[in-house]
């Protein structure tokens, strides 16, 4: 009988085990020092989820002692950047930070999506929530929900709403509104949300679903009206503003919620890691008035949480766009 070396016996047992748990062992070892890069599929400079995204990214920096970086990839509603993410490799080093509109709403707008948001990406967690609000020209004579919602009933067709354009949130939530409440209104899409609510101001279209941080400052200034969040919770941005849902419209919810998530086969240790610090951020009291400026009310939770939440508001969104027989090619 041969007996075997024990030093070369124990070299090969090694060198199995090792290749044998490849992901264990770069998961303990990631980040390293090396670059994570954050792919925001929108253009650098300003806008909500830009902005946002930043803040992850500089939050996540400190906590994983490594530098994050944001890597703008915009164009085609989000989908350029998705479809760039869902090709990286899945080592850690590449997130999506992304929101609802691309993960949610664009399956059912687009006919050949080249990437597959619930397939193609691995959850992480939520980061935060901006509700659609519903504001009004002052000369409109409703003051509340119940009172906007007769009127809008009593006046098909001669109440114009405006939008950021076919497809966008504003435009969903508008939709939505009908949908449940039997309303017919005037869709108007516009290329610039300032643009649009200008002319909100000026009454040449008499109300806007707009996202809370583009109105505030018209609302808190008394040139536009708001009468209600279309949210479960009152906005920090205007705390005296009621919710669709404490007036009794459960059904009436729209917002752009936003999600870090990362390429399919990413490690679930590292996946762990990076919810975790996640969590931990979206508790300090600091990013949480960070956000909250920006009009935007924390999340968080389980990657869990986040696949359970986008599963639902595809179906949700798929609805909507289909009712409305919303395509864009």
């Amino acid at each position: 009988m041969r007996h075997r070396h024990p030093t070369l016996a124990a070299a090969a047992a090694l060198a199995f085990a090792v290749a044998t748990v490849p992901s264990i062992s770069t998961a303990e070892d990631w980040p390293a020092g090396k670059t994570v890069q954050i792919i925001v599929p929108a253009p650098g400079g300003g806008g909500t989820g830009d902005s946002i995204a930043r803040v992850v990214a500089e939050e996540l920096g400190k906590r994983l002692k490594t530098p994050v970086v944001i890597d703008n990839k915009p164009g085609a509603n989000g989908n350029i950047g998705a479809a760039y993410a869902s090709t990286q490799p899945a080592d850690g080093y590449r997130l999506l930070f992304s929101w609802a509109g691309t993960l949610a709403v664009n399956p059912s707008l687009y006919k050949n999506l080249s990437y597959d948001s619930q397939k193609d990406f691995v959850p992480i967690g939520l980061v935060a929530d901006v509700p659609n609000i519903l504001v009004v020209n002052n000369d409109l004579p409703a003051k509340d929900l119940a009172e906007f919602t007769r009127y809008a009933i009593a006046n098909p067709g001669k109440l114009n709403y405006g939008s950021t354009g076919n497809g966008s949130s504003m435009h969903l939530a508008g939709e939505l509104f009908m949908r449940e409440t039997g309303a017919k209104m005037v869709h108007v899409p516009y290329n610039a949300p300032g643009t649009a609510t200008t002319n909100l101001m000026a009454g040449d279209i008499q109300l806007m679903f707009q996202l809370i941080p583009g109105i505030v400052g018209q609302v808190k200034g008394g040139k536009v009206r708001a009468i209600a969040v279309m949210a479960p919770a009152r906005s920090p941005a205007l705390p005296d503003v009621p919710t669709t849902v404490e007036l009794g419209a459960p059904k009436l919810q729209s917002s752009t919620w936003f999600a870090l998530l990362a390429p399919k086969g990413t490690s679930a240790a590292i996946v762990a890691r990076v919810n975790a610090e996640l969590n931990e951020l979206l508790k300090d009291p600091a990013v949480r008035k960070r956000l909250s400026d920006m009009g935007a009310t924390t999340l968080g939770g389980s990657p869990k949480d986040l696949a359970d939440h986008l599963a639902a508001e595809a179906v949700k969104w798929a609805g909507v766009v289909r009712a409305a027989n919303i395509q864009i090619q």
